[in-house]
């Protein structure tokens, strides 16, 4: 079973706390949790006004976004309370294979969660698939330029969809379920060239605007 996550967190440092997390399985469960206890004394601005400002907790018509989409637990609590709630999650599926988003640092702090890679719950892969390299090979470019493409974009074209706003972005559950759309979408259209080639038309049409 393919989950899709992405975290929220204190700076990208080597001390970074874990402050949300967003998952989504391929079946159409999800888990979204806040952590009380992160590092309160990082002070940058641009945390300030795209994560902390872009929790659920502080925006109740995200949750009601989110639940118009998909039906998912919500949590907060300290990292030990997130942790026992996360098992009983993950733990409902047979086997739990990872898909993020550039994920060098969500996987550590998702590690983290539990301790070490050898305590994850029993189930779970400890490799993640990371969907920058797909991205990558879809739209024949570097990792590094992948890195800079605009994720809702790609699936807007991928989709058909008009170009959407994006009111809740650097929101984990927001960021888990375009990781998740962007990745069904691809495993559909991989072995596509005209479709593959419609999108990249697609996406770049959008990136002139």
């Amino acid at each position: 079973m393919n989950i899709y996550f992405d975290t929220e967190f204190t700076g990208l440092k080597k001390n970074a706390t874990l402050v949300s997390i967003g998952l989504i399985s391929e079946s159409m469960r999800g888990f979204y949790a806040e952590l009380t206890d992160y590092d309160k004394t990082y002070d940058d601005p641009w945390f300030k006004e795209n994560v902390l400002n872009h929790l659920v907790s502080e925006n109740p018509e995200m949750e009601k976004y989110f639940l118009d989409q998909i039906d998912f637990e919500r949590h907060i609590g300290t990292k030990e309370e997130i942790r026992e709630k996360l098992t009983d999650f993950l733990l409902k599926f047979d086997e739990v294979q990872l898909v993020s988003d550039v994920c060098h640092y969500d996987m550590v702090l998702f590690i983290d969660l539990f301790g070490t890679a050898f305590d994850l719950p029993r189930n779970v892969n400890p490799s993640c698939h990371d969907i920058n390299q797909d991205i990558a090979k879809l739209f024949n470019v570097s990792e590094k330029d992948a890195f800079d493409m605009n994720r809702e974009r790609i699936v807007d074209a991928m989709s058909n969809d008009k170009e959407q706003k994006n009111p809740f972005k650097h929101n984990a559950f927001y960021d888990a379920l375009c990781i998740q759309k962007f990745y069904e979408l691809y495993r559909r259209c991989e072995y596509e060239p005209a479709y593959i080639r419609s999108i990249r038309e697609k996406y770049y049409i959008m990136e002139c605007k």
